[in-house]
Parts: C-alpha cells; sequence; structure tokens
C-alpha cells in the first residue's frame, strides 16, 4: 500500500470513525460504508474531499457469503484516480439508500442494479426495471438465477469440449418447461405495470401560465434512424415545447454481462466488439486493462504504441461517422454522411488489415496484441495521418462549422452546464463541450499516453453546436497523437510471454478504464482465480450520457429532440448492452 493511500486511508477513518472501513480482502480496494451512512459519506466525499464525479454504480452477488456488495467509483473532475465505496446487503432484503440526491448521474445506474440484481434503492425517484421488461421473473445477474435454455454455470461446456459431443440443449430442457412468471402473473390478461407507471409520471405539468393548454404525451421511437436504434423518448409537450421527458431503452439487451460471467477471461474479448460496433478496438482496450491489472502484467512498448494507433484511428473513425450521422439528423440527407464515411473506410482498411475484420475486430490480448502490422501497412497509416486525413477534416470543418442550418440548429439549443454536466456523470464529448476539460487520457493517464503531446479539447457552451465542435477538436487531437505514435513506434515484441489460449486471474477486482470515443469505457471486474469472471460490468458511455437528456430537452422544441440525442451520440449496442 503506497504511503499516498495511507494518508488517506488516516483522513478518512479520522473523518467517518467506525462508519468507514477499509476493505482489507486480498486483492480488494476501497471502503466499506455502513449503510445508514451511506449519504452522509457519500456527500461528505463530495463537497469536503472533492470527489465530485460518479463513474460507476454496480453490484456483485457474493452468493457463498448471502450477501450483495453495491459498488461505487468517485472521481475528481479536476484529475486522479478512484476512491472506491461499498455497501454490503443481505441477499434476502437487498436494500441501500438511493445516492441520486447527490450524484443524479446514478439515476440510470441505480436502476440498471435494481432490474439486473434485484438491490432496492430507497429513496429513488424512479426506481422501475429499465434493461428487461415489467413482468420478467428475477433478476438475471444474480448468482442463482437461470436462463430458460441453461447448460452450464462457465464455458467451454462439457458437452463441446474436450470430447466434443454436441447435443441441442432445448431438447434436453424445452422451452415452455422451464420459463417462470411472478406469482399470480397471466400472460393474457396482463398490464405493464411500469409503462403504467411511466405514463402517470408524465402527466401534466406547472408551467407557471395563465393560459390553460393541454398537454399531449407523444412517444418518439422507437424506430430507426431518429433515435438511432430501437430506442424511444416519451415526451410531454406543451404546443411544441418540450416540458418532461424519459428515455426508455432495453429493447436490444441480450444480458452481455451475464454471458461475459459464463465466459472465460479470453473469450469475452470478441464479444466487448459488439458493445460499441463502431468502436471496438477502443472496447478491446478498457477490456484488456482490467484483466491485466488483476494479471500484474505489462505490453511491451511495441504493443502499447499499437494499442494507441488503433483507439486513436477508431477515435477519429468514430467522430467522423458522428458528424455524418449528426448532419443527417438536421435533415442533411445523407450526402455529408457519405462524404464522412468514405474517410472512414480508410481506416477500416487498416483495422481489416490488423486483425481481419473492418467492425469486430478482437485485436487486443492481455499482454499484448494479437499480431504484428502486415508488410506496408505502417506505411499506409503514415500517409493517412501526415497527409489524407489533416486535409479531409478541415475540408469537412470549412463545409460544415459555419453552415448557417447547423449554427441555427445547435447554437443555444440541447444546453448542459458545466455542473450539470459533472453531477449527471456525463463522459467525453459532451462533458468536454460543457466547459469540463476531463479527459482520462489526461486525468489519469492509462497505457503510454503520458508520452504524447496534445491538448485536452474543450468547449465551453454546453450546446448541440459545441458538441459537433468538440468532435472536430478532438479528431485533430488524435490526429497530433497518431503522428507522434507512428514517428516513435519502436522494434520488439507485441506479446508480453507466450500467446495465450486460456488465462487464470488472480482472485481480487479491478476497474480499467479508457477515454473511448463516447466518453468513458470502463469494465469492472472481479476474479475469483477460476477461469471465468465472477463479476463482469460495463460502464457503458452511450447508457449513462442519457441520464442528462431530460436537463437537455426540456424547455426546447420537439424539432430538438431528435439533434438533442444526436449530438450525445449514442450506439444501442453499447447502451443495452
Amino acid at each position: 500500500m503506497s504511503e499516498q493511500t495511507l494518508v488517506a486511508e488516516d483522513i478518512i477513518k479520522t473523518r467517518f470513525g467506525e462508519a468507514v472501513e477499509a476493505d482489507g480482502r486480498k486483492g480488494y480496494e476501497g471502503y466499506l460504508v455502513k449503510r445508514e451512512k451511506l449519504v452522509e459519506v457519500a456527500t461528505a466525499l463530495r463537497d469536503e474531499f472533492g470527489y465530485d464525479y460518479l463513474s460507476s454504480v454496480t453490484a456483485v452477488d457474493y452468493l457463498p457469503e448471502d450477501k450483495i456488495e453495491v459498488v461505487y467509483h468517485l472521481f475528481k473532475s479536476t484529475g486522479g484516480p478512484s476512491l472506491v465505496i461499498k455497501v454490503d446487503a443481505p441477499r434476502e432484503n437487498t436494500s441501500v439508500p438511493s445516492l441520486v440526491p447527490v450524484y443524479p448521474g446514478a439515476e440510470l445506474q441505480e436502476r440498471e442494479a435494481w432490474d439486473l440484481m434485484g438491490v432496492k434503492f430507497e429513496g429513488h425517484p424512479d426506481l422501475r426495471r429499465i434493461l428487461m421488461w415489467e413482468g420478467f421473473a428475477g433478476h438475471p445477474l444474480r448468482k442463482d438465477w437461470r436462463e430458460a435454455y441453461f447448460e452450464e454455470e462457465g464455458k467451454p461446456f462439457k458437452s463441446r469440449w474436450p470430447d466434443g459431443h454436441v447435443y441441442r440443449i432445448e431438447d434436453k430442457n424445452p422451452f415452455a418447461k422451464n420459463v417462470d412468471y411472478p406469482a399470480g402473473f397471466d400472460p393474457e390478461s396482463w398490464v405493464p405495470e411500469g409503462e403504467a407507471a411511466l405514463y402517470a409520471g408524465m402527466g401534466a405539468v406547472d408551467v407557471g401560465s395563465n393560459l390553460r393548454t393541454d398537454h399531449v404525451v407523444v412517444n418518439l421511437g422507437p424506430q430507426h434512424p431518429s433515435t438511432h436504434g430501437v430506442f424511444r423518448m416519451v415526451v410531454t409537450l406543451d404546443g411544441e415545447t418540450i416540458l418532461k421527458l424519459k428515455p426508455v431503452m432495453g429493447y436490444l439487451h441480450r444480458n452481455h454481462e451475464k454471458i461475459g460471467e459464463r465466459n472465460t477471461f479470453l473469450q469475452n474479448m470478441p464479444f466487448t466488439d459488439r458493445l460499441d460496433y463502431l468502436s471496438s478496438m477502443s472496447n478491446n482496450f478498457g477490456y484488456a486493462l482490467a484483466v491485466e491489472k488483476l494479471m500484474g502484467i505489462k505490453p511491451p512498448e511495441r504493443a502499447e504504441y499499437l494499442r494507441v494507433i488503433m483507439a486513436e484511428l477508431t477515435r477519429i473513425s468514430n467522430h467522423i461517422f458522428a458528424i455524418g450521422m449528426f448532419l443527417n439528423d438536421l435533415g442533411a440527407y445523407f450526402t455529408p454522411a457519405l462524404y464522412a464515411i468514405q474517410e472512414r473506410e480508410l481506416i477500416l482498411d487498416i483495422f481489416e488489415a490488423v486483425s481481419g475484420s473492418r467492425m469486430m475486430c478482437n485485436y487486443f490480448r492481455f499482454g499484448g496484441v494479437a499480431r504484428d502490422l502486415p508488410e506496408g501497412v505502417l506505411e499506409k497509416i503514415r500517409s493517412l495521418v501526415v497527409d489524407r486525413l489533416p486535409r479531409k477534416v478541415d475540408e469537412l470543418d470549412l463545409y460544415l462549422t459555419n453552415n448557417e442550418i447547423i449554427r441555427a440548429r445547435g447554437e443555444g439549443v440541447g444546453v448542459l452546464t458545466p455542473e450539470q454536466a459533472i453531477a449527471y456523470s456525463a463522459a467525453g464529448p459532451v462533458l468536454r463541450a460543457s466547459g469540463v476539460p476531463y479527459d482520462i487520457r489526461r486525468a489519469d493517464p492509462y497505457s503510454i499516453y503520458d508520452r504524447f503531446e496534445f491538448d485536452v479539447a474543450v468547449r465551453y457552451h454546453g450546446d448541440v453546436y459545441d458538441r459537433y465542435l468538440i468532435r472536430m477538436d478532438e479528431m485533430r487531437q488524435s490526429l497530433r497523437i497518431l503522428q507522434q505514435a507512428v514517428r516513435d513506434l519502436p522494434e520488439g515484441p507485441i506479446q508480453e510471454g507466450k500467446p495465450q489460449y486460456q488465462v487464470r486471474v488472480p482472485a481480487g477486482e479491478s476497474y480499467g478504464r479508457v477515454e473511448g470515443p463516447k466518453g468513458e469505457l470502463g469494465y469492472y471486474i472481479v476474479s475469483n482465480g477460476k477461469a471465468n469472471p465472477w463479476r463482469y460490468h460495463v460502464r457503458a458511455p452511450s447508457f449513462i450520457n442519457l441520464t442528462a437528456l431530460e436537463t437537455m430537452a426540456v424547455g426546447d422544441k420537439i424539432a430538438d429532440a431528435v439533434a438533442i440525442l444526436g449530438s450525445i451520440d449514442i450506439v444501442l449496442g453499447e447502451t443495452d448492452r
């Protein structure tokens, strides 16, 4: 334990006394907080210690110990490492106080922990299921929950390995005989309580006017493409003005985290590709960091440079696509989007050359990367980042930035103040466009980002237009990093040790996070020393950035809702997981 950690522990113990104790389990970190003191401790950590940014909320089912542990990762918006606090509760009556009054960014994350893990957050303003449907039986991330075609707790399944006697589990376990419904549930007469509660909460709003008007509740979505996938916004309107807005998601949910806990550690790498399917290299990066922390390994120099190169190419690829789709949201049809996609295709050529795939790249490995650059690819990357892409970004800037329609639709629309952005746990371009210069590559550096010269892009109006501009700025900064990385790329191995087909990860917990194109992408891993993770949680920026959607939209027009959503840049594969 470092001297700095010991000092922090002394200060916290002095401040909170018996309400807080250090987590003494081997391989674990942070502090266990008494349930009844959670709100008091969290408030003090925010106001007195400067931990004003709640990054992640999740829960772990410690079935053998008959308890659920809720885990919070706190950061300072000025930078620095995390402070982890935890609360234990019995599995039978898992109830803890809500932190939404302290950290509004906990709202959707607490709903997720209730939905999937069965943690009841007392005082939560809207505790409904968020990814599963009302009428679903149980909480699927609990360790004793079984799905309809359950076969075994962990892969590889014995039916497939090592003898290969494959059979269809559906034949041994027919669907109709293993589906549970809640007590008294009748599918034929079911009224979805969650939907009823949702619409009840969207009722009349006092607008402070003497003029009596009817308020109308409208569903936007879940059609594609105006909601960027199967996503729904329920809005209450006064004429064309938005008075309330609630995001509704979960249409694509496949319980990615349950799958991740059944997979081996290495099997999860290609599953991360499918989260933000426009940014698979960044998805690989965060997961690799989390597992490498537990394994205590570090990639070789060349592998570190290759990781950074792929991550920054991913950022450019994502942003150029996001800008094209955003223009489509504004009604510019598809021509600007096609212009942007043309440049993205050249980056995907690089990904295909190094990984064999254009979108689902599966390139990172624990301790390095899967393979080195093929012959001629480095020259292709150098040509792109030194010559073509800088010119194309400048052209895009010239065509779009002062376009009167983009400015009229973006300036002053969907405003999120710096204080609101931090409070709602906004991340990435959404946070930095609101005047908060927080970038994990600088605030809490990982890999070799501390070696590169680049500026943290920041804008100060917090509106739709600045969220467009911030992505233009970030592409230029990524090009600066890429030019340095290509110039300094060393020779040497690309993998620490031998290629891995199965790994044993030491028992403990870790949180690996990267500054993905959409914001902080974090992976919280708990290992019990076996081949499969005990807990695998994804802190998805597309999901958490939606917490502030209502705050951005209230007071604007219904036509602005699609532009505001587009300026957040969500991908539903990551939102719903």
